[in-house]
């Protein structure tokens, strides 16, 4: 146990939960972006992914309770995530002061410089989503258990889908630099693989964002979301 607990206040017992955390999360945003793809399909095939996520694990659990096991698992991730964050953070700042010097390549420096502000651009950005779709008490016209609906309704807001549509940008660097870090840290860092794995960060961090852009954007060019009468759709500006 004290072995445990030396490695967690070093700088790399710190990396590593931040690695682990990291892919995690990492893990449900591609989830995410992938399940809400099924918006493409039509209200019925949206509404009944939707209900499957709430109903997810029975009969072996009553109705939401996995459901809330693995919001409550993915908030500790969040929370470890950020607390070996803020340290490595500190920590770094401490050794500057001292005349620390690091030099990296002008792509990875960059990535790095923004995974401070665009942590804290990211948090609040979950934050509202999850009272715009989630909790409802940031949507125009909320509907219990109709998800389409919802989803329409919210992303014709102009503001609230230009916010989205920024947001993928701190988004993007951070899931980029947060892979590529993860590897190296996990230790897939030998030479042979380093010719790939910027590239599969990059890809996946743009795979996730198009994705995600694509939403918004869809339901603004009246691409979907035409069956969702213009009536319910009571834009807040």
């Amino acid at each position: 146990m004290r072995g445990v607990a030396a490695l967690g206040e070093s700088s790399v017992g710190k990396k590593i939960l931040m690695a682990t955390t990291g892919l995690i999360l990492y893990g449900f945003v591609v989830g995410h972006m992938i399940g809400n793809l099924k918006v493409f399909l039509g209200p019925e095939v949206f509404n009944h992914y939707a209900e499957g996520l709430r109903v997810f694990g029975d009969p072996f659990f009553a109705r939401g309770q996995l459901l809330w096991v693995v919001r409550l698992a993915l908030l500790l991730a969040v929370l470890v995530h950020i607390w070996a964050a803020v340290k490595l953070w500190l920590r770094s700042r401490a050794a500057r002061r001292q005349g620390y010097k690091k030099f990296e390549n002008l792509a990875f420096s960059q990535a790095s410089r923004t995974m401070v502000w665009g942590g804290i651009t990211i948090l609040a950005f979950v934050i509202f989503h999850l009272m715009h779709l989630t909790w409802g008490n940031a949507h125009p016209d909320f509907v219990h258990g109709d998800a389409y609906h919802n989803f329409i309704v919210g992303f014709r807001s102009w503001p609230v889908s230009l916010a989205y549509i920024a947001a993928m940008i701190p988004l993007g660097l951070h899931l980029y630099h947060g892979l590529w870090s993860a590897f190296q840290t996990m230790g897939v860092n030998d030479p042979s693989n380093n010719q790939w794995r910027r590239p599969l960060a990059m890809a996946i961090a743009l795979v996730v964002v198009i994705g995600n852009i694509s939403f918004p954007i869809a339901v603004l060019s009246g691409a979907i979301g035409d069956d969702v009468p213009a009536a319910t759709a009571v834009v807040v500006e």
